[in-house]
């Protein structure tokens, strides 16, 4: 067995010794003081996060993927950020997708062993069909997992893009990969929880990942989610609410825009601005590959 007694993930913070004789709004105020540390650390690796975001729009410019692949919260939290990406982005849910050891089981409930397989991990990249056009990221808060080890090396060997996001430095994997993202988040509040402050600064950084890519892909007008998927009643509200800032026009406009523009925010956008029909401002979104500032540029219009 691996001595991981060295990792600083596993090592007791000196802060939080006797956390155990603390009053509730104690403890409470020791964790937020800790969580606080964690901005601080995803700052700190702002360049290679801006690497990873270039490898990542690279992938999906040219019809490839992003795969997350990490096992217990480390897992949960890439599936988490996958799913979030079609009902906020429009993506087709296969273009970014999580893995997590011990499968779908594992969302729900704890299967830590199904992290100690290197062999798991590599079938799980055979599986999904990993390519050269794709880019996967290997989450491992303490940098030790086999499973996102094993699917790092073969994503490698098909000719991935690959990003490592860990929580311990000098961990650099045996494997070869193009970026390594290392927020340096300390010694957990309690003794090798890393689901607390490595689980925090995980999510910040897939959150961060997703979201800058998809800006740079258009999928965000302003600060709008303008690729949103008009699936429920928030929805419909949040994309009548965009389509009236964005126009300056009244809700019921707004309501009429969007269905003529069958249900698309984008659309919408442009066939007000423009005047225009569903036909023609169609055609000029997929001209400008669906960024609305393009299409509005090209016609001389700021917003």
């Amino acid at each position: 067995m691996k001595d991981r007694s060295k990792l600083i993930t596993e090592q007791r913070n000196p802060d939080t010794l006797n956390i155990d004789c603390k009053s509730t709004l104690e403890i409470v105020d020791i964790i937020n003081a800790e969580d606080s540390n964690v901005i601080n650390a995803v700052h700190n690796e702002r360049q290679n996060i801006s690497k990873a975001i270039e490898l990542i729009v690279d992938s999906l410019k040219n019809n490839g993927r992003l795969y997350y692949i990490g096992a217990g919260t480390s897992g949960r939290l890439g599936v988490l950020d996958a799913s979030e990406c079609p009902p906020t982005f429009g993506t087709n849910p296969e273009q970014v997708k999580g893995v997590i050891a011990g499968g779908f089981d594992a969302l729900t409930r704890s299967i830590e062993g199904a992290e100690d397989s290197h062999e798991d991990g590599e079938q799980a990249i055979i599986e999904n069909g990993i390519t050269a056009k794709d880019t996967v990221v290997g989450i491992a808060t303490g940098g030790t997992t086999p499973f996102v080890h094993g699917a790092l090396a073969q994503a490698n060997r098909s000719g991935a893009n690959t990003i490592f996001l860990c929580c311990n430095p000098n961990l650099e994997p045996n494997e070869y990969v193009n970026v390594t993202i290392i927020p340096l988040t300390g010694p957990e509040v309690i003794t090798g929880s890393t689901r607390m402050k490595a689980g925090t600064a995980t999510k910040l950084i897939l959150n961060t990942l997703t979201t800058t890519s998809m800006i740079k892909m258009g999928k965000v007008y302003e600060n709008f989610m303008v690729d949103l998927q008009v699936k429920n009643a928030k929805l419909r509200d949040r994309a009548e609410r965009i389509i009236m800032s964005v126009t300056n026009v009244d809700r019921d406009s707004a309501d009429n825009l969007l269905t003529k523009a069958k249900g698309n925010v984008k659309t919408a956008i442009v066939m007000h601005k423009l005047q225009t029909d569903y036909g023609e401002a169609r055609k000029k979104l997929d001209k400008y590959d669906g960024y609305v500032r393009d299409v509005l540029n090209s016609a001389n219009l700021k917003k």
